[in-house]
Parts: structure tokens; sequence; C-alpha cells
């Protein structure tokens, strides 16, 4: 199952205050950009995942995040938005800037 254009539309909502936002539909879900760098996904179940490792791993880990794996177990360096942030555009734009800044 893909991806629907409301969902990927929410995620615009989500990371509003974020500049330069653009999308591109991939495996059943969506890689989201802003100028141009890859900071977060949309997976085919509707999660919003931020790319991270290292030390802002770690920090979205300790807020409950948990890091997107594969079918076949293989985990990726990507990471839920954490929870606090779905219904909270400010805060979901600083995780979306940090994210950013960690790249």
């Amino acid at each position: 199952m893909s991806v629907s254009d409301d969902e990927i539309a929410h995620v615009y909502e989500v990371f509003d205050a974020i500049g330069g936002l653009s999308h591109r539909k991939m495996m059943g879900g969506a890689s989201f950009y802003s100028e141009g760098r890859i900071f977060a996904i949309l997976s085919s179940d509707g999660r919003i995942f931020l790319k991270a490792k290292g030390p802002f791993a770690e920090s979205l880990a300790a807020e409950g995040s948990t890091k997107f794996e594969m079918e076949d177990g293989r985990g990726m360096h990507y990471w839920t938005l954490p929870d606090a942030a779905l219904d909270d555009p400010d805060l979901a734009a600083d995780w979306g800037r940090r994210a950013l800044a960690a790249l």
C-alpha cells in the first residue's frame, strides 16, 4: 500500500516551519527534503521518521522513538518522530531542524 496525498500533505503541515520542502514518492512511502537534503521519510504505514545516527539518534531514542527496520530485520538510520511532536508543529519543526543540522 502506498501513502496517500492526504498523508503527504500532513507531513508538509507537520514541518511547515522548515523551508524549502519537497518530497518524492518511493517504495510505497515518500522521502522529504529541505533545500534538496533528505531529512525525513513517510513509511507506507503512515509513520514519520527522521534521518538520524550517533548523538541525534540517541536523543530520539531517549524520547521513545523507534528505529525504522526493513521486513528482513535490517535497520536504517531513520527514527520515528517523537509522539509529542506529531500534534505540535513547533516541536516537529525543532526536531526536523535538528535532523538537518545532524546531517
